[in-house]
């Protein structure tokens, strides 16, 4: 099927110039002037990735991204011209999976979309169907996850982020190799992504997020995905 991505910007110019780019590599493409119209058109249909201005009159980028994420698992990739790190943990705390600068070259942003559109590079479908941890269990068929049998809601990057942990435990995984696994081989630098992913996937699944069990930081090398007794998971 065609891919169907919701183009979001309050500028006519942006908006017509991504559609028609987007038009020859064959997406199917709307577009929306605001946030509250972007919301409106997602409610009516579905899409599989969202390109979404930061900055925005009225209701703001980030705004729209943290509503959307209150019930939908879209895809989303932030565009703003500010280029701080601040911003970027401010995008992806929002919700939004990626972050990519103005002006950005049109095959930068192409490459961002085909990695969101092929989801995860590696396949969740090659291990056991479900995984138990402590107070946590995850479905890898529904991916669902369930903490104290609560149905905690995860992006689908948090998912596959935290399923990659708990099928390589009790390792030292370099921040590279988590990027490259989980949002493509594209990817490699933006450790900021890491620090903000594994955060609040502590902050749903351990008991104390600021002292983690499962989730440990190996300062300056990446993370290691702690079991109590060295097994692999079940």
């Amino acid at each position: 099927m065609t891919p169907k991505i919701l183009v979001v910007d309050d500028e006519p110019q942006i908006r017509r110039v991504m559609k028609a780019a987007l038009a020859i590599e064959d997406y199917f493409v709307a577009d929306a002037k605001s946030a509250m119209e972007a919301l409106e058109k997602l409610r009516q249909d579905r899409y599989d990735l969202v390109l979404l201005d930061m900055n925005m009159p009225g209701m703001s980028g980030l705004e729209a991204c943290t509503e959307i994420r209150k019930t939908s698992d879209v895809g989303i990739i932030m565009l703003t011209v500010r280029d701080s790190e601040a911003n970027k943990v401010a995008a992806l705390d929002a919700g939004a999976d990626d972050y990519v600068t103005k002006p950005f070259s049109m095959p930068e942003l192409l490459a961002r979309i085909r990695a969101h559109l092929r989801r995860v590079p590696y396949s969740t479908a090659n291990g056991p169907a479900s995984i138990t941890f402590g107070d946590v269990e995850m479905n890898v068929a529904t991916r669902h996850v369930f903490v104290k049998g609560k149905d905690v809601r995860m992006t689908p990057k948090e998912f596959d982020l935290l399923h990659y942990f708990a099928t390589h435990p009790n390792i030292t995984i370099p921040h590279g190799k988590l990027l490259q696994t989980v949002w493509g081989p594209d990817y490699g630098n933006e450790i900021e992504y890491l620090h903000v992913f594994v955060n609040q996937i502590r902050k749903k699944i351990e008991a104390n997020p600021a002292k983690p069990c499962h989730l440990i930081t190996e300062l300056r090398v990446g993370y290691r995905f702690r079991l109590g007794d060295g097994r692999s998971p079940t």
